[in-house]
């Protein structure tokens, strides 16, 4: 292999290494955002139930702790957006 040959090859490497983005190896799966996302819109559909409900929904024998069980479960889905990259 000649020494031009060699700087192609060193060239067109280090072409390659350039085009792929360091943040591309960190990026979240594909159902990351969904999860997410879902997990805040149930926990907040279960706390609008309850309310709506008359209390009486969605689990009866909770009370009151059908908030505190609403909030969890956002809390989840928050707490998932800080690794959404």
């Amino acid at each position: 292999m000649s020494p031009s040959e060699k700087s192609v090859d060193k060239a067109s490497a280090a072409r390659a290494r350039a085009a792929r983005s360091p943040h591309d190896e960190q990026r979240n799966p594909a159902w990351f955002k969904p999860v997410m996302f879902g997990f805040m819109l149930v926990g907040f559909l279960w706390v609008i139930v309850y309310y709506i409900s008359g209390t009486t929904l969605p689990v009866p024998a909770l009370g009151s702790w059908n908030i505190v069980v609403g909030f969890g479960i956002m809390f989840i889905g928050f707490i998932m957006t800080t690794r959404w990259k």
